[in-house]
């Protein structure tokens, strides 16, 4: 191969992964897997996807070698390669929001008038958790939070917190989260908890953002 071939064919291989990227539903789809490892049952249906659609993009990320994939009967289960995906991911957004001004303003819309945001970090909020200063609630469904979820985080699915099966002690903040800060149900609940007389927030990152600062994640 002459020297020019071997750049193209160098470069031909990075853009596989920015092509494999290049579709939000398949950065949704890696968001999701940044939970767990998920049936494509389960991914079409929280992603609001048929399973055929579903099973197209997957088929993409792991050309991409982004997603592995194993069969239980006659289900097959995605998860991410390693948890660089992940970070990619992560880094992605990150950089999205900082040169996109529209995504700035979209993702500010999402804030509501009054709405707090737990203004702690990753190792504060883990120190006050440990301390019982704080309650910290995963509100993302039970299979997500047993894949992976911050340390000292109860889980409690939203649809739990709207039917109000579960009652939270009132003399203590809470701390809401899910996957991410383009995950609406942390916000969703921290309304529900709100209007029910707690004084509730929603912490922005995920897994993998808490992952991505060297945090440690644990597993059920």
């Amino acid at each position: 191969m002459k020297t020019r071939q071997i750049k193209d064919h160098l470069y031909a291989q990075v853009a596989r992964i920015g092509k494999a990227m290049a579709s939000p539903k398949r950065l949704e789809l890696l968001e999701m897997l940044c939970q767990g490892e998920f049936s494509v049952e389960h991914l079409a249906a929280q992603t609001s996807m048929s399973v055929r659609l579903v099973s197209a993009h997957l088929k993409e990320l792991k050309m991409a070698q982004l997603v592995r994939t194993r069969r239980a009967g006659t289900y097959i289960y995605y998860r991410l390669a390693d948890t660089g995906v992940a970070d990619l991911w992560v880094a992605l957004r990150v950089a999205a929001e900082g040169h996109l001004s529209e995504l700035r303003e979209a993702k500010t819309g999402l804030v509501d008038r009054g709405e707090e945001i737990a203004a702690l970090d990753g190792a504060q909020l883990m120190s006050w958790a440990k301390l019982g200063k704080v309650i910290v609630l995963d509100v993302r469904p039970q299979p997500e939070y047993a894949a992976g979820h911050l340390p000292y985080a109860r889980s409690l699915p939203l649809d739990d917190i709207k039917r109000g099966s579960v009652a939270l002690p009132k003399n203590r903040p809470i701390v809401t989260y899910c996957r991410g800060p383009f995950c609406l149900m942390a916000k969703e609940a921290v309304g529900v908890l709100t209007r029910g007389g707690y004084r509730a927030s929603r912490f922005e990152s995920g897994v993998a953002e808490w992952r991505s600062q060297g945090l440690p994640v644990v597993k059920d």
